[in-house]
Protein backbone atom coordinates (compact mmCIF):
# COMPACT_ATOMS: atom_id res chain seq x y z
CA UNK A 1 0.00 0.00 0.00
CA UNK A 2 1.28 3.59 -0.38
CA UNK A 3 -0.15 6.78 0.44
CA UNK A 4 -3.72 7.37 -1.30
CA UNK A 5 -2.97 9.38 -4.38
CA UNK A 6 -5.98 11.53 -4.03
CA UNK A 7 -8.80 12.66 -1.55
CA UNK A 8 -11.21 10.46 -2.89
CA UNK A 9 -8.68 7.15 -2.60
CA UNK A 10 -8.55 7.89 0.66
CA UNK A 11 -12.45 8.52 1.57
CA UNK A 12 -12.76 5.23 -0.43
CA UNK A 13 -10.55 3.33 1.79
CA UNK A 14 -11.61 5.35 5.15
CA UNK A 15 -15.42 4.16 4.00
CA UNK A 16 -14.49 0.74 3.99
CA UNK A 17 -12.32 0.10 6.75
CA UNK A 18 -14.94 2.15 8.86
CA UNK A 19 -17.75 -0.56 6.85
CA UNK A 20 -15.14 -3.35 8.09
CA UNK A 21 -15.14 -1.99 12.06
CA UNK A 22 -19.10 -1.45 11.91
CA UNK A 23 -19.79 -5.64 10.94
CA UNK A 24 -17.37 -6.50 12.93
CA UNK A 25 -18.56 -4.82 16.11
CA UNK A 26 -22.02 -6.15 15.20
CA UNK A 27 -20.63 -9.45 15.06
CA UNK A 28 -21.98 -11.84 17.48
CA UNK A 29 -20.15 -14.98 18.80
CA UNK A 30 -22.42 -16.30 21.82
CA UNK A 31 -21.85 -19.44 22.17
CA UNK A 32 -18.73 -21.61 23.86
CA UNK A 33 -17.87 -23.26 20.97
CA UNK A 34 -14.32 -24.36 19.24
CA UNK A 35 -12.85 -21.20 18.76
CA UNK A 36 -15.24 -18.76 20.31
CA UNK A 37 -12.93 -17.36 23.40
CA UNK A 38 -9.97 -16.50 20.27
CA UNK A 39 -12.66 -15.68 17.47
CA UNK A 40 -13.63 -13.14 20.16
CA UNK A 41 -10.24 -11.82 21.38
CA UNK A 42 -9.58 -11.12 18.25
CA UNK A 43 -12.77 -9.36 17.25
CA UNK A 44 -12.36 -7.24 19.57
CA UNK A 45 -8.89 -6.85 19.25
CA UNK A 46 -9.23 -5.66 15.56
CA UNK A 47 -11.91 -3.42 16.45
CA UNK A 48 -9.92 -1.18 18.81
CA UNK A 49 -6.74 -0.94 16.51
CA UNK A 50 -9.42 0.02 13.71
CA UNK A 51 -10.92 2.55 16.05
CA UNK A 52 -7.33 3.74 17.73
CA UNK A 53 -5.17 3.73 15.03
CA UNK A 54 -6.17 2.85 11.54
CA UNK A 55 -9.45 4.93 11.00
CA UNK A 56 -8.12 8.12 12.65
CA UNK A 57 -4.82 7.24 10.35
CA UNK A 58 -6.26 7.06 7.33
CA UNK A 59 -8.76 10.14 8.21
CA UNK A 60 -5.19 12.35 8.94
CA UNK A 61 -2.00 11.36 7.23
CA UNK A 62 -0.40 14.41 8.22
CA UNK A 63 -1.79 13.34 12.54
CA UNK A 64 1.65 13.92 14.04
CA UNK A 65 3.57 10.32 14.66
CA UNK A 66 2.29 8.75 18.10
CA UNK A 67 4.62 6.92 19.65
CA UNK A 68 3.72 4.24 22.91
CA UNK A 69 6.37 3.07 25.35
CA UNK A 70 5.41 0.39 26.42
CA UNK A 71 7.35 -2.59 28.04
CA UNK A 72 7.88 -5.43 31.20
CA UNK A 73 6.89 -4.52 34.73
CA UNK A 74 9.68 -2.23 35.84
CA UNK A 75 11.49 -1.47 32.82
CA UNK A 76 11.70 2.46 33.36
CA UNK A 77 9.43 3.38 30.58
CA UNK A 78 8.48 6.69 32.76
CA UNK A 79 12.00 7.25 33.57
CA UNK A 80 12.71 7.19 29.68
CA UNK A 81 9.69 9.34 28.67
CA UNK A 82 10.67 11.84 31.50
CA UNK A 83 14.44 12.00 30.48
CA UNK A 84 13.46 12.21 26.77
CA UNK A 85 10.50 14.96 27.42
CA UNK A 86 13.43 16.57 29.90
CA UNK A 87 10.48 16.99 32.96
CA UNK A 88 8.41 14.23 35.03
CA UNK A 89 4.83 14.00 33.14
CA UNK A 90 4.59 10.70 34.12
CA UNK A 91 4.91 9.17 37.71
CA UNK A 92 7.77 6.79 38.31
CA UNK A 93 8.42 4.51 41.22
CA UNK A 94 9.89 1.97 42.58
CA UNK A 95 5.74 0.59 43.53
CA UNK A 96 4.28 -1.95 40.94
CA UNK A 97 2.53 -1.27 38.72
CA UNK A 98 3.13 3.08 38.36
CA UNK A 99 1.60 3.45 35.14
CA UNK A 100 -2.29 2.12 35.33
CA UNK A 101 -3.30 5.14 33.25
CA UNK A 102 -1.95 6.05 30.08
CA UNK A 103 -0.02 9.61 30.05
CA UNK A 104 0.30 11.12 26.28
CA UNK A 105 2.88 14.00 26.02
CA UNK A 106 2.31 16.29 22.91
CA UNK A 107 3.88 19.64 21.94
CA UNK A 108 1.71 22.46 22.74
CA UNK A 109 0.87 23.14 18.78
CA UNK A 110 -0.32 19.65 18.13
CA UNK A 111 -2.71 19.47 21.10
CA UNK A 112 -5.70 20.15 18.99
CA UNK A 113 -4.80 16.74 17.17
CA UNK A 114 -5.30 14.57 20.22
CA UNK A 115 -7.64 16.77 22.34
CA UNK A 116 -10.60 15.28 21.19
CA UNK A 117 -11.74 11.61 20.70
CA UNK A 118 -9.82 11.08 17.12
CA UNK A 119 -7.08 8.72 18.51
CA UNK A 120 -7.90 6.67 21.69
CA UNK A 121 -12.20 7.21 21.37
CA UNK A 122 -12.19 4.60 24.22
CA UNK A 123 -10.42 6.93 26.75
CA UNK A 124 -11.46 10.16 28.05
CA UNK A 125 -9.15 12.90 28.02
CA UNK A 126 -7.41 14.13 31.26
CA UNK A 127 -5.14 17.40 31.28
CA UNK A 128 -2.75 19.20 34.36
CA UNK A 129 -0.64 17.11 36.54
CA UNK A 130 -1.83 13.96 38.10
CA UNK A 131 -2.65 13.62 41.61
CA UNK A 132 -1.61 9.86 41.40
CA UNK A 133 -5.80 8.88 41.51
CA UNK A 134 -6.08 9.11 37.45
CA UNK A 135 -9.23 7.26 35.91
CA UNK A 136 -7.74 4.05 34.06
CA UNK A 137 -9.97 4.75 31.77
CA UNK A 138 -8.72 8.10 30.73
CA UNK A 139 -5.52 9.04 29.27
CA UNK A 140 -3.73 12.69 30.70
CA UNK A 141 -2.70 14.99 28.21
CA UNK A 142 0.62 16.30 28.88
CA UNK A 143 2.30 19.47 27.10
CA UNK A 144 5.70 19.60 26.61
CA UNK A 145 7.56 22.58 24.32
CA UNK A 146 10.76 20.60 24.19
CA UNK A 147 9.40 17.61 22.23
CA UNK A 148 9.66 18.60 18.30
CA UNK A 149 5.97 19.07 16.83
CA UNK A 150 4.85 15.78 14.82
CA UNK A 151 5.93 13.89 17.61
CA UNK A 152 3.97 12.69 20.50
CA UNK A 153 4.85 9.83 23.13
CA UNK A 154 2.46 7.57 25.29
CA UNK A 155 3.20 5.74 28.44
CA UNK A 156 1.56 3.01 28.44
CA UNK A 157 0.95 0.45 31.27
CA UNK A 158 2.59 -2.72 31.66
CA UNK A 159 1.94 -5.58 29.32
CA UNK A 160 3.16 -7.73 32.19
CA UNK A 161 1.41 -5.95 34.82
CA UNK A 162 -0.62 -8.19 37.26
CA UNK A 163 -3.45 -6.29 37.04
CA UNK A 164 -5.45 -7.41 33.93
CA UNK A 165 -7.17 -4.07 32.82
CA UNK A 166 -3.47 -2.83 32.55
CA UNK A 167 -2.14 -5.26 30.32
CA UNK A 168 -5.21 -5.44 28.10
CA UNK A 169 -4.76 -1.67 28.03
CA UNK A 170 -1.00 -1.87 27.54
CA UNK A 171 -1.60 -4.17 24.76
CA UNK A 172 -4.24 -1.74 22.82
CA UNK A 173 -2.10 1.38 23.03
CA UNK A 174 0.45 -0.71 21.22
CA UNK A 175 -1.74 -1.49 18.76
CA UNK A 176 -2.96 2.46 18.54
CA UNK A 177 1.20 3.10 17.59
CA UNK A 178 2.60 4.31 14.41
CA UNK A 179 5.78 3.19 16.14
CA UNK A 180 6.52 1.25 19.34
CA UNK A 181 9.67 1.89 21.48
CA UNK A 182 10.22 -1.06 23.14
CA UNK A 183 11.04 -0.98 26.69
CA UNK A 184 13.09 -3.91 28.08
CA UNK A 185 16.05 -4.44 31.01
CA UNK A 186 18.90 -7.59 30.96
CA UNK A 187 16.85 -9.47 33.29
CA UNK A 188 13.73 -9.38 31.36
CA UNK A 189 14.91 -9.00 27.56
CA UNK A 190 13.90 -12.51 26.45
CA UNK A 191 10.92 -12.81 28.80
CA UNK A 192 8.13 -14.78 26.67
CA UNK A 193 5.18 -11.88 27.20
CA UNK A 194 7.11 -9.14 25.79
CA UNK A 195 8.23 -11.55 22.63
CA UNK A 196 4.69 -12.41 21.80
CA UNK A 197 4.23 -9.12 21.27
CA UNK A 198 7.05 -8.21 19.50
CA UNK A 199 6.40 -11.51 17.08
CA UNK A 200 2.95 -9.90 16.25
CA UNK A 201 4.68 -6.54 15.26
CA UNK A 202 7.37 -8.17 13.44
CA UNK A 203 4.25 -10.30 11.49
CA UNK A 204 2.50 -7.14 10.61
CA UNK A 205 5.02 -4.64 9.99
CA UNK A 206 5.03 -2.52 12.82
CA UNK A 207 7.62 0.08 12.99
CA UNK A 208 9.55 -0.49 15.99
CA UNK A 209 12.41 0.45 17.75
CA UNK A 210 14.10 -1.44 21.27
CA UNK A 211 15.64 0.35 24.13
CA UNK A 212 17.73 -2.49 26.51
CA UNK A 213 17.97 -0.39 29.95
CA UNK A 214 19.82 -0.39 32.70
CA UNK A 215 22.08 -2.61 31.13
CA UNK A 216 25.96 -3.23 33.30
CA UNK A 217 28.81 -2.08 31.45
CA UNK A 218 30.57 -5.35 30.99
CA UNK A 219 27.28 -7.38 29.46
CA UNK A 220 26.22 -4.77 27.12
CA UNK A 221 28.25 -6.36 24.02
CA UNK A 222 26.81 -9.81 24.67
CA UNK A 223 23.07 -8.84 25.58
CA UNK A 224 22.73 -6.39 22.55
CA UNK A 225 24.07 -8.99 19.97
CA UNK A 226 21.77 -12.14 21.52
CA UNK A 227 18.95 -9.48 21.44
CA UNK A 228 19.61 -8.71 17.55
CA UNK A 229 20.16 -12.18 16.57
CA UNK A 230 16.38 -12.83 18.46
CA UNK A 231 15.13 -9.20 16.28
CA UNK A 232 16.18 -10.89 13.09
CA UNK A 233 14.30 -14.29 13.67
CA UNK A 234 10.94 -12.18 14.45
CA UNK A 235 11.36 -10.36 11.13
CA UNK A 236 12.43 -7.33 13.55
CA UNK A 237 16.14 -7.18 12.01
CA UNK A 238 15.88 -3.58 11.02
CA UNK A 239 14.84 -2.22 14.37
CA UNK A 240 16.89 0.15 16.03
CA UNK A 241 18.10 -0.88 19.48
CA UNK A 242 19.09 1.81 22.23
CA UNK A 243 21.01 0.87 25.18
CA UNK A 244 20.88 2.94 28.26
CA UNK A 245 23.61 1.62 30.44
CA UNK A 246 22.64 1.61 34.53
CA UNK A 247 23.51 4.71 35.81
CA UNK A 248 22.60 7.18 38.75
CA UNK A 249 19.75 9.32 38.14
CA UNK A 250 19.72 13.20 38.67
CA UNK A 251 17.82 14.45 41.81
CA UNK A 252 14.51 14.61 39.83
CA UNK A 253 14.47 11.36 38.46
CA UNK A 254 16.08 11.54 35.27
CA UNK A 255 18.77 9.91 33.19
CA UNK A 256 21.49 12.27 32.24
CA UNK A 257 21.43 13.89 28.85
CA UNK A 258 24.52 12.16 27.24
CA UNK A 259 22.76 8.76 28.52
CA UNK A 260 19.47 9.64 27.11
CA UNK A 261 20.40 11.61 24.31
CA UNK A 262 20.77 9.43 21.26
CA UNK A 263 17.29 7.99 21.45
CA UNK A 264 16.15 11.10 22.22
CA UNK A 265 17.89 13.24 19.15
CA UNK A 266 16.74 9.91 16.92
CA UNK A 267 13.22 10.23 17.81
CA UNK A 268 13.22 14.05 17.61
CA UNK A 269 14.79 13.99 14.10
CA UNK A 270 12.49 11.12 12.90
CA UNK A 271 9.89 13.71 14.04
CA UNK A 272 11.41 17.06 12.21
CA UNK A 273 12.08 14.80 8.68
CA UNK A 274 8.20 14.55 6.69
CA UNK A 275 9.67 12.09 4.86
CA UNK A 276 11.01 9.51 7.15
CA UNK A 277 7.74 10.13 9.27
CA UNK A 278 5.74 9.36 6.25
CA UNK A 279 7.42 6.16 5.75
CA UNK A 280 7.13 4.80 9.53
CA UNK A 281 3.49 5.89 8.69
CA UNK A 282 3.36 4.12 5.73
CA UNK A 283 4.80 0.99 7.26
CA UNK A 284 2.60 0.67 10.04
CA UNK A 285 -0.54 1.54 8.48
CA UNK A 286 0.18 -1.16 5.83
CA UNK A 287 1.00 -3.84 7.92
CA UNK A 288 -2.00 -3.45 9.93
CA UNK A 289 -4.12 -3.29 6.87
CA UNK A 290 -2.39 -6.72 5.64
CA UNK A 291 -3.32 -8.35 8.72
CA UNK A 292 -6.63 -7.85 8.57
CA UNK A 293 -6.98 -10.68 6.17
CA UNK A 294 -5.58 -13.64 8.43
CA UNK A 295 -7.43 -11.66 11.30
CA UNK A 296 -11.05 -11.03 10.16
CA UNK A 297 -10.62 -15.17 9.01
CA UNK A 298 -10.34 -15.95 12.77
CA UNK A 299 -13.33 -14.24 13.36
CA UNK A 300 -15.09 -15.52 10.48
CA UNK A 301 -14.36 -19.32 11.58
CA UNK A 302 -15.83 -18.24 14.81
CA UNK A 303 -18.70 -17.43 13.38
CA UNK A 304 -18.76 -20.21 11.18
CA UNK A 305 -18.29 -22.48 14.17
CA UNK A 306 -21.18 -20.57 16.12
CA UNK A 307 -23.57 -21.59 12.89
CA UNK A 308 -22.69 -24.87 13.11
CA UNK A 309 -23.09 -25.96 16.34
CA UNK A 310 -26.69 -23.91 16.27
CA UNK A 311 -27.07 -26.35 13.27
CA UNK A 312 -26.20 -29.48 15.21
CA UNK A 313 -28.40 -28.43 18.21
CA UNK A 314 -31.56 -27.82 15.81
CA UNK A 315 -31.09 -30.89 14.01
CA UNK A 316 -30.94 -32.81 18.04
CA UNK A 317 -34.48 -31.30 18.17
CA UNK A 318 -35.61 -32.32 14.67
CA UNK A 319 -34.34 -35.72 14.93
CA UNK A 320 -35.65 -35.80 18.20
CA UNK A 321 -39.12 -34.66 17.39
CA UNK A 322 -39.16 -36.77 14.31
CA UNK A 323 -38.67 -39.44 16.51
CA UNK A 324 -41.82 -38.35 18.32
CA UNK A 325 -43.88 -38.16 15.35
CA UNK A 326 -42.48 -41.82 14.07
CA UNK A 327 -43.66 -43.11 17.46
CA UNK A 328 -47.37 -41.99 16.84
CA UNK A 329 -47.21 -43.17 13.36
CA UNK A 330 -46.42 -46.74 14.99
CA UNK A 331 -48.76 -46.49 17.52
CA UNK A 332 -51.52 -46.09 15.11
CA UNK A 333 -50.77 -48.87 13.57
CA UNK A 334 -49.13 -51.45 15.64
CA UNK A 335 -52.42 -52.31 17.65
CA UNK A 336 -51.41 -50.86 21.06
CA UNK A 337 -54.56 -48.31 21.35
CA UNK A 338 -56.87 -51.04 20.67
CA UNK A 339 -55.76 -52.22 23.84
CA UNK A 340 -57.05 -52.31 27.44
CA UNK A 341 -60.08 -49.83 27.60
CA UNK A 342 -60.74 -49.78 23.77
CA UNK A 343 -61.39 -53.71 24.07
CA UNK A 344 -63.17 -53.12 27.20
CA UNK A 345 -65.47 -50.39 25.35
CA UNK A 346 -65.64 -51.89 22.35
CA UNK A 347 -67.15 -55.19 23.62
CA UNK A 348 -69.93 -53.70 25.81
CA UNK A 349 -70.37 -51.87 22.04
CA UNK A 350 -71.08 -54.98 20.13
CA UNK A 351 -71.92 -57.38 22.48
CA UNK A 352 -71.17 -59.10 25.22
CA UNK A 353 -67.58 -60.11 26.94
CA UNK A 354 -68.35 -63.49 27.07
CA UNK A 355 -67.86 -63.84 23.51
CA UNK A 356 -64.82 -61.86 22.95
CA UNK A 357 -63.13 -64.00 25.91
CA UNK A 358 -64.32 -66.90 23.29
CA UNK A 359 -63.16 -65.46 20.50
CA UNK A 360 -60.40 -67.76 19.74
CA UNK A 361 -62.39 -70.93 20.10
CA UNK A 362 -65.37 -69.72 18.33
CA UNK A 363 -65.00 -67.64 15.39
CA UNK A 364 -68.34 -69.17 13.90
CA UNK A 365 -70.14 -67.15 16.98
CA UNK A 366 -68.20 -64.21 15.89
CA UNK A 367 -69.95 -64.39 12.54
CA UNK A 368 -73.53 -64.62 14.46
CA UNK A 369 -72.34 -61.98 16.34
CA UNK A 370 -71.92 -59.88 13.42
CA UNK A 371 -74.68 -60.67 11.54
CA UNK A 372 -76.61 -59.44 14.47
CA UNK A 373 -75.29 -56.35 15.18
CA UNK A 374 -76.11 -55.71 11.52
CA UNK A 375 -79.83 -56.24 12.41
CA UNK A 376 -80.22 -54.68 15.61
CA UNK A 377 -79.63 -51.70 17.16
CA UNK A 378 -76.31 -50.99 19.07
CA UNK A 379 -75.44 -49.28 22.46
CA UNK A 380 -74.38 -46.28 21.97
CA UNK A 381 -70.71 -45.60 20.55
CA UNK A 382 -69.74 -42.45 22.77
CA UNK A 383 -67.66 -44.66 25.43
CA UNK A 384 -65.92 -46.27 22.62
CA UNK A 385 -64.87 -43.01 21.10
CA UNK A 386 -63.79 -41.57 24.17
CA UNK A 387 -61.52 -44.26 25.22
CA UNK A 388 -60.13 -43.79 21.63
CA UNK A 389 -59.87 -40.46 22.12
CA UNK A 390 -57.84 -41.03 25.57
CA UNK A 391 -55.91 -43.12 24.31
CA UNK A 392 -54.73 -41.56 21.01
CA UNK A 393 -54.10 -38.31 23.34
CA UNK A 394 -51.92 -40.58 25.79
CA UNK A 395 -50.17 -41.69 22.74
CA UNK A 396 -49.11 -38.42 21.45
CA UNK A 397 -48.17 -36.79 24.62
CA UNK A 398 -45.79 -39.88 26.29
CA UNK A 399 -43.95 -39.13 22.51
CA UNK A 400 -43.81 -35.51 22.98
CA UNK A 401 -42.61 -35.73 26.79
CA UNK A 402 -39.76 -38.19 25.53
CA UNK A 403 -38.93 -35.77 22.26
CA UNK A 404 -38.16 -33.41 24.79
CA UNK A 405 -36.30 -35.38 27.02
CA UNK A 406 -34.37 -36.34 24.14
CA UNK A 407 -33.26 -33.19 22.93
CA UNK A 408 -32.58 -31.92 26.27
CA UNK A 409 -30.58 -34.73 26.81
CA UNK A 410 -28.62 -34.29 23.95
CA UNK A 411 -27.99 -30.55 24.30
CA UNK A 412 -26.17 -31.32 27.69
CA UNK A 413 -23.85 -33.17 25.64
CA UNK A 414 -23.14 -30.17 23.41
CA UNK A 415 -21.23 -27.11 25.34
CA UNK A 416 -23.06 -24.41 23.77
CA UNK A 417 -26.74 -26.47 24.19
CA UNK A 418 -25.69 -26.53 27.86
CA UNK A 419 -25.34 -23.10 28.44
CA UNK A 420 -28.62 -22.29 26.25
CA UNK A 421 -30.42 -25.32 28.73
CA UNK A 422 -29.14 -23.15 31.90
CA UNK A 423 -30.44 -20.73 30.55
CA UNK A 424 -33.79 -22.06 28.99
CA UNK A 425 -34.42 -25.42 31.74
CA UNK A 426 -38.15 -25.76 30.92
CA UNK A 427 -37.12 -27.02 27.87
CA UNK A 428 -36.54 -30.25 29.15
CA UNK A 429 -40.04 -31.08 29.74
CA UNK A 430 -43.30 -30.35 27.41
CA UNK A 431 -44.94 -26.97 26.87
CA UNK A 432 -47.25 -26.33 29.87
CA UNK A 433 -50.01 -26.63 27.97
CA UNK A 434 -49.11 -29.23 26.44
CA UNK A 435 -52.16 -31.55 28.13
CA UNK A 436 -54.50 -28.96 26.38
CA UNK A 437 -53.38 -28.86 23.23
CA UNK A 438 -53.17 -32.64 22.50
CA UNK A 439 -57.26 -33.31 23.70
CA UNK A 440 -58.13 -30.48 21.30
CA UNK A 441 -56.01 -31.94 18.44
CA UNK A 442 -57.72 -35.07 19.00
CA UNK A 443 -61.30 -33.84 19.59
CA UNK A 444 -60.92 -31.98 16.18
CA UNK A 445 -59.68 -35.04 14.44
CA UNK A 446 -62.83 -36.60 15.97
CA UNK A 447 -65.03 -33.94 14.73
CA UNK A 448 -63.05 -34.28 11.34
CA UNK A 449 -63.81 -38.04 11.27
CA UNK A 450 -67.71 -37.71 11.92
CA UNK A 451 -67.84 -34.56 9.43
CA UNK A 452 -66.30 -37.38 6.50
CA UNK A 453 -68.69 -39.28 7.34
CA UNK A 454 -71.20 -37.24 7.23
CA UNK A 455 -69.68 -36.37 3.61
CA UNK A 456 -69.39 -39.39 2.72
CA UNK A 457 -72.66 -41.29 3.79
CA UNK A 458 -74.87 -38.35 2.22
CA UNK A 459 -76.37 -40.81 -0.30
CA UNK A 460 -76.93 -44.03 2.64
CA UNK A 461 -78.30 -42.23 5.08
CA UNK A 462 -81.56 -43.50 4.83
CA UNK A 463 -80.12 -47.34 4.70
CA UNK A 464 -81.06 -49.21 7.63
CA UNK A 465 -77.53 -50.13 8.17
CA UNK A 466 -76.39 -46.10 8.57
CA UNK A 467 -79.22 -45.55 9.81
CA UNK A 468 -78.62 -48.52 12.57
CA UNK A 469 -75.39 -46.69 14.19
CA UNK A 470 -75.60 -43.56 13.10
CA UNK A 471 -73.26 -40.87 12.26
CA UNK A 472 -71.26 -41.06 15.38
CA UNK A 473 -71.35 -44.85 15.44
CA UNK A 474 -70.20 -45.31 12.16
CA UNK A 475 -67.48 -42.23 12.88
CA UNK A 476 -66.06 -44.53 15.95
CA UNK A 477 -65.98 -47.82 13.88
CA UNK A 478 -63.75 -45.48 11.25
CA UNK A 479 -61.18 -44.80 13.81
CA UNK A 480 -60.84 -48.53 14.81
CA UNK A 481 -60.44 -49.30 11.09
CA UNK A 482 -57.84 -46.42 10.89
CA UNK A 483 -56.10 -48.12 14.31
CA UNK A 484 -56.58 -51.63 12.79
CA UNK A 485 -53.32 -53.42 12.98
CA UNK A 486 -52.06 -56.10 15.90
CA UNK A 487 -48.46 -55.60 15.60
CA UNK A 488 -47.93 -54.56 19.36
CA UNK A 489 -50.28 -56.62 20.78
CA UNK A 490 -50.02 -60.37 22.29
CA UNK A 491 -51.53 -63.39 23.23
CA UNK A 492 -55.54 -63.16 23.65
CA UNK A 493 -55.49 -59.02 22.88
CA UNK A 494 -54.18 -60.39 19.26
CA UNK A 495 -57.44 -62.39 18.70
CA UNK A 496 -59.44 -59.69 20.25
CA UNK A 497 -58.25 -56.72 18.58
CA UNK A 498 -58.01 -58.72 15.56
CA UNK A 499 -61.80 -59.42 15.86
CA UNK A 500 -62.98 -56.07 16.60
CA UNK A 501 -60.82 -54.86 13.68
CA UNK A 502 -62.43 -57.30 11.53
CA UNK A 503 -66.44 -56.65 12.65
CA UNK A 504 -65.84 -52.79 12.09
CA UNK A 505 -64.14 -53.19 8.98
CA UNK A 506 -67.40 -55.52 7.63
CA UNK A 507 -70.18 -52.82 9.03
CA UNK A 508 -68.01 -50.04 7.50
CA UNK A 509 -67.56 -52.15 4.00
CA UNK A 510 -71.45 -53.30 4.18
CA UNK A 511 -71.88 -49.42 4.14
CA UNK A 512 -69.46 -47.74 2.04
CA UNK A 513 -67.60 -50.73 0.06
CA UNK A 514 -64.04 -52.01 0.67
CA UNK A 515 -62.33 -49.52 -2.09
CA UNK A 516 -64.08 -45.96 0.19
CA UNK A 517 -63.21 -47.65 3.47
CA UNK A 518 -59.65 -47.84 2.96
CA UNK A 519 -59.83 -44.43 1.27
CA UNK A 520 -61.68 -43.29 4.16
CA UNK A 521 -59.07 -44.83 6.77
CA UNK A 522 -56.37 -43.52 5.35
CA UNK A 523 -57.45 -39.68 4.80
CA UNK A 524 -58.17 -40.02 8.74
CA UNK A 525 -54.59 -41.54 9.71
CA UNK A 526 -53.27 -38.63 7.35
CA UNK A 527 -55.28 -36.24 9.06
CA UNK A 528 -54.30 -36.99 12.62
CA UNK A 529 -50.54 -37.53 11.64
CA UNK A 530 -50.52 -33.99 10.23
CA UNK A 531 -51.99 -32.32 13.34
CA UNK A 532 -49.88 -34.32 15.41
CA UNK A 533 -46.63 -33.18 13.35
CA UNK A 534 -48.18 -29.24 13.48
CA UNK A 535 -48.26 -29.77 17.24
CA UNK A 536 -44.69 -31.41 17.50
CA UNK A 537 -43.78 -28.49 15.47
CA UNK A 538 -45.11 -25.91 17.93
CA UNK A 539 -43.40 -27.99 20.50
CA UNK A 540 -39.76 -27.89 18.88
CA UNK A 541 -40.39 -24.05 18.07
CA UNK A 542 -39.97 -23.57 21.93
CA UNK A 543 -36.24 -25.15 21.13
CA UNK A 544 -35.83 -22.95 18.39
CA UNK A 545 -36.88 -19.92 19.56
CA UNK A 546 -34.57 -20.16 22.38
CA UNK A 547 -31.52 -20.42 19.80
CA UNK A 548 -33.08 -16.92 17.77
CA UNK A 549 -33.05 -15.62 21.31
CA UNK A 550 -29.04 -15.17 20.50
CA UNK A 551 -29.98 -12.89 18.46
CA UNK A 552 -27.23 -14.16 15.35
CA UNK A 553 -27.82 -12.94 11.82
CA UNK A 554 -27.67 -15.85 9.15
CA UNK A 555 -25.26 -13.84 6.85
CA UNK A 556 -22.39 -12.83 9.65
CA UNK A 557 -19.96 -14.42 8.08
CA UNK A 558 -20.73 -13.42 4.13
CA UNK A 559 -21.31 -10.06 5.74
CA UNK A 560 -17.65 -10.19 6.95
CA UNK A 561 -16.11 -11.76 3.69
CA UNK A 562 -17.93 -8.48 1.88
CA UNK A 563 -16.52 -6.48 4.19
CA UNK A 564 -12.82 -7.24 3.87
CA UNK A 565 -13.18 -7.64 -0.04
CA UNK A 566 -14.52 -4.15 0.06
CA UNK A 567 -11.28 -2.65 1.92
CA UNK A 568 -9.20 -4.93 -0.43
CA UNK A 569 -10.85 -3.35 -3.84
CA UNK A 570 -10.35 0.11 -2.38
CA UNK A 571 -6.48 -0.21 -1.22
Amino acid sequence: MTTPTSQLDAERLHQAVVGLRDVLRATELPLDVRGAAEAREERDAVVNQLDDYVIPRLAAWDAPLLTVVGGSTGAGKSTLVNSIVGDVVSRAGVLRPTTSAPVLVVNPDDRPWFIDDRVLPGLARATGASDGDQDPNSVRLVEAASLTPGLAILDAPDIDSVVSRNRDLGAQLLAAADMWVFVTTAARYADAVPWDLLATAGARGTSVAVVLDRIPPAAQDEIRRHLASMLAEHRLGDAPVFVVPEVTLDPRGLLPGDRIGPLRDWLLDLASDQQRRAAVVQRTLTGALDALGERVGVVTAGVGEQSEAIAALLTEVQEAYDGAAAGVEQGMSDGTLLRGEVLARWQEYVGTSEVFRQLESALARLRDRISAALTGKPQPARPVGEALQTGAAALIIANAEAAASTAARRWRGHPAGEALLADHPELAAPGGDLEERVQRVVRDWQSMIFDMVRTEGKDKRSTARFMAYGVNGIGVMLMLATFASTGGLTGAEVGIAGGSAALAQKVLEAIFGDQAVRALARRAREDLLERTAELYADERGRFTRAVEALGLPDDQGERLVAALDGVRRAR
